[in-house]
């Protein structure tokens, strides 16, 4: 299926496979998948970085299947690479925890399965039977102890295709909590026939013959519920005002300025990331957060952080866009930092505060975790759209459509 078909990444269940090198992760996710995705050897430490494969699997229904590197990795970067599988443990909502029925349980694999419960994840334990082993016999002779409340285990033999429909009924069984799956991006804002402008505005940084996955997701889920909508740019919303007649508009925050001043306030006006910021992150702590940027001062320490990776553009909204308007409003010579991508620092606490972006690449639980080292470090942070909407003096105006929820 065409990628862009496909519901974005960000959006699916990750379950995450975990354990020593040679266990069977990456066979196991191969016979899953009925396909050769993870490149499987006799030789330990063949997979290196995590890798990945979308599929469904109902109940659940779209995942994302992620291999990591074995958790005993002793080749010369085998400590990168364990580093490298922990930094996905707060990206995931199910965990599996691989094992060969012919190896007993050893500290190490205890101390990772107890990482991955203290994370709050569901955790399924996959024996691997090898050499005639079975599943219960094995876990029956465990003597390393580790908590089994809330964890299964099954055994299955990750070499033979007839064991998929066990391991894909096991996995449909875990509870997956807070994923975007049981929530919508418009969540009682939208209602059959309701009337939804959307402004995308078309400029340099805009993806060539497409729209971003934040403009893309809401126009589904108008179609969804049945509302309707017109996607318009800037310089059209004075004609779309007069014959669409909309009950709500919803502007990228890039045009927050200008569109502010052509919508009346009789009409409700916010912005997708304000929007995805209520739907990935926690809104009130990110309006909270913008109290703080009335003390930013000269060499203030500032952190603008992305969850995606991309090429920059001239007028690049992180490096360019942001940066201006924080100069126009008076806040000058500021010490600015940015992280892209998978990187955000564990440690925050040398910030005077946090800029993140809408996060439509981020899972909800990676973006709730980068919420919540901010906080527990002290630090206020916001978003693109809680931001721009401050410096554009209309923070009230973007936040009425929420006002109950805030």
């Amino acid at each position: 299926m065409n990628e862009q078909m496909q519901t974005a990444k960000a959006n699916r269940i990750h379950i995450g496979f975990f354990g020593r090198c040679n266990a069977g992760k990456s066979t196991l996710i191969n016979m899953i998948t009925g396909q050769p995705i993870a490149l499987v050897s006799e030789v330990a430490g063949t997979t290196t970085d995590p890798v990945s494969k979308s599929m469904e699997i109902l109940p659940l229904g779209p995942v994302l299947l992620i291999d990591t590197a074995g958790v005993d990795d002793r080749s010369q970067l085998g400590h990168l690479r364990i580093e490298k599988t922990k930094t996905m443990i707060p990206k995931i909502n199910i965990a599996v925890y691989v094992l060969r029925s012919d190896k007993l349980i050893d500290k190490i694999d205890q101390e990772w399965i107890e990482r991955l419960q203290k994370a709050g994840l569901p955790l399924l334990l996959v024996i691997n039977e090898v050499k005639g082993y079975k599943a219960d016999a094995y876990m029956a002779q465990q003597t390393v102890t580790f908590p089994r409340e809330g964890m299964t285990y099954i055994g299955v033999d990750a070499s033979k295709s007839f064991e998929q429909k066990k391991i894909l009924k096991a996995l449909s069984r875990l509870s997956v909590k807070d994923s975007e799956e049981e929530r919508t991006l418009l969540e009682g804002l939208v209602k059959p026939n309701k009337r939804i402008l959307l402004v995308c505005p078309i400029d340099s940084a805009a993806p060539k013959g497409r729209l971003i996955l934040p403009q893309v997701q809401m126009i589904r889920d108008i179609l969804d519920h049945r509302g309707l909508s017109l996607v318009v740019q800037t310089e059209e919303v004075p004609e779309a005002l007069r014959t669409f007649k909309p009950e709500l508009v919803i502007t990228d925050s890039q045009a927050f300025g200008p569109v502010s001043q052509m919508v009346p306030d009789a009409i409700p006006l916010t912005s997708f990331s304000i929007i995805m910021a209520r739907f990935k992150g926690k809104l009130k702590a990110l309006v909270a957060g913008a109290q703080a940027i009335k003390g930013l001062h000269s060499g203030s320490k500032v952190l603008i952080s992305e969850g995606c990776t991309h090429h920059r553009q001239c007028d690049d909204i992180g490096t360019v866009k942001i940066p201006r308007w924080l100069a126009q409003a008076g806040y000058t010579d500021l010490d600015l930092t940015w992280t892209s991508g998978g990187a955000f620092p564990d440690d925050v606490s040398a910030y005077d505060l946090v800029i993140h972006c809408g996060a439509c690449m981020l899972t909800r639980r990676e973006v709730l975790r980068r919420i919540d080292i901010t906080l527990q470090n002290g630090v206020p942070i916001v978003n693109y759209g809680v931001l721009i909407a401050v410096l554009h003096g209309i923070l009230d105006r973007a936040l009425s459509p929420f006002q109950q929820e805030l």
